[in-house]
This record gives structure tokens, C-alpha cells and sequence, in this order.
């Protein structure tokens, strides 16, 4: 599974050298060394499930032998008291892996409940709800899964993924028609390119430039309105800036094609669960 790629297991191993120090010393002065039990993951809240596996690969990053079980699938929604995940096999392993792994199935269930919102929050207009690059450092990867396990889709995952022409691009290339024709200039055909506008008279620049995504950067919904007629279906048009979930079915209705909203990752309340030992 990609759960287990280099990247993810460098970071657990990270995490866990964090966490760990020289040894857990609660547990290994009040567990015995060869008790086995078994453990249960619950949900405290109603959630959007997402992260199962990255905890049991945790945890068997800790200790191979403990078998576990997910009884909500991805993407599945669980409510308060449901059993989630359950982990059998050495107390002091699932005890020494309990709050990391909860640190992972929480912030990405976080992410994916909002998702969730988010989706359905425009479901029935066409219009994608995507996140964007702020994204917690060395997590993009789970970042970015558990905004597609909410329902919500993913923008580029990193500098090299797309042609992405900002403000600053555009001061040092001296105008947008100058950024978007030196991109366009570079890129191979299977690379679309981007930029982003402040103002409507930027729009037929880009657009003539060649530009294949106009991002509107922080416009009202008025002015959307005029750059979805101006523009005439010739360029994707993204809305960024200023998004937050109660703006979103209004500037879907203004005929946008996508949304971008950072909060997606930067600004995540986590999901709360509980790991209890079965007695």
C-alpha cells in the first residue's frame, strides 16, 4: 500500500524517535513484559474515517506482531462510540504506539470531515473544491489523501506538479502577458499553465497569452460573476482568497469552475478518538 512508501515510513520513524526518546517509561514500569490484550479505537465524535491504515502502520513500525483491524472503511462516516480500528497482540507495543497513531488518524480525519462539508456544501453545481500547498511540512502526502477521502480534490502537490504564475512571477517577468507566454514557451504540451490575476483588466491579457487556469485572487462575487462572462468558457477559472465554507455555495452559484481553499489543510481541528484496552 502508499502507506508504506520510504517518504511515509520516514516520517512514522521520525515521529516515533520524537515520541519514544530512550523508551516509554510509564509503560515498561506498569506492563508487564509479555502481556498480550487487545485495544479498541473509537470514535468520540461523528467523523469522517480516515487514516486507518497510517495508524496501523505505526503501529507496526513499533511491533510487526500486533494484528489489526479496521471495522469503518475509509471515507466512511462514524459516530460517537463507534469501534473504528482494534489492535491485538503486546500491551507495551499498542501502549507505546497509542498517542502517535492517534496523532495521525486524528488530524487526517479532521481534514477529511471538513472536507466533507466542503463537498457537499457545493454538491449539485460542478465545481471542484481543491486544496492547495499549506500543507503541514512532510505531510503533504496524508494532507492531500485525506482531502480526497472527504470528497474534495487535490491541486497540485508540489512546485514541480504545474505551472502556477503568481504576483511575484509576474513583477519579475514585467507583465502577465510576458509570464504566461515565457511559461507557455517552456512547458510540453502535457502541462497546463496558471496564473493568477488581481483584476479583471488582467483577464484578456492572460487569456490571449494562452493561459489554460486564470486564478481570480481574492475577488467578490460580483466580479466573478464579470470574469465568468468575460471569459466565455475559453480558461478554467479558480476563486481563491478569502474562501471559507459558508462562502462556498455563493461563489458556486457565480459559474466559477473551481474553488481553492487553503483552510482545507492550514487550519485543521482535528477528529477525536479514543484507544482503550478491552478488559
Amino acid at each position: 500500500m502508499w502507506f508504506s512508501t520510504p517518504a511515509i515510513r520516514a516520517l512514522i520513524d521520525l515521529a516515533l524517535t520524537e515520541d519514544i526518546g530512550t523508551g516509554d517509561a510509564a509503560t515498561e514500569s506498569t506492563v508487564p513484559a509479555g502481556l498480550v490484550g487487545k485495544a479498541t479505537v473509537r470514535a468520540k465524535q461523528t467523523l469522517v474515517v480516515c487514516g486507518g491504515p497510517v495508524f496501523a502502520e505505526v503501529v507496526g513500525r513499533v511491533d510487526p506482531t500486533v494484528v489489526v483491524t479496521q471495522h469503518i472503511a475509509e471515507g466512511e462516516t462514524a459516530s460517537y462510540g463507534d469501534s473504528v480500528l482494534t489492535f491485538e497482540g503486546p500491551v507495551r507495543s499498542i501502549l507505546v504506539a497509542e498517542r502517535l497513531g492517534l496523532n495521525f488518524i486524528g488530524r487526517m480525519s479532521g481534514i477529511a470531515t471538513f472536507a466533507r462539508s466542503c463537498a457537499n456544501a457545493v454538491a449539485g453545481t460542478g465545481v471542484r473544491v481543491v486544496d492547495t500547498r499549506k500543507t503541514l511540512p512532510g505531510f503533504r502526502a496524508l494532507d492531500k489523501y485525506a482531502v480526497r477521502t472527504g470528497g474534495c480534490h487535490n491541486h497540485r502537490t508540489s512546485l514541480d506538479a504545474g505551472v502556477m504564475i503568481k504576483e511575484n512571477h509576474i513583477a519579475a517577468a514585467g507583465s502577465v502577458r510576458g509570464a504566461v507566454l515565457a511559461a507557455r514557451a517552456r512547458a510540453t504540451h502535457l502541462v497546463r499553465v496558471e496564473i493568477e490575476i488581481e483584476r479583471l483588466d488582467q483577464l484578456e491579457e492572460a487569456l490571449e497569452a494562452g493561459a489554460d487556469v486564470v486564478m481570480l485572487d481574492n475577488m467578490d462575487n460580483d466580479l466573478m460573476r464579470q470574469a465568468v462572462a468575460q471569459n466565455a468558457g475559453r480558461a478554467i477559472l479558480e476563486a481563491s482568497g478569502n474562501m471559507t465554507l459558508r462562502r462556498l455555495p455563493e461563489v458556486a452559484a457565480t459559474g466559477i469552475d473551481v474553488i481553492s481553499l487553503g483552510a482545507l489543510t492550514h487550519t485543521v481541528i482535528n477528529a477525536d478518538y479514543s484507544l482503550r484496552l478491552d478488559t
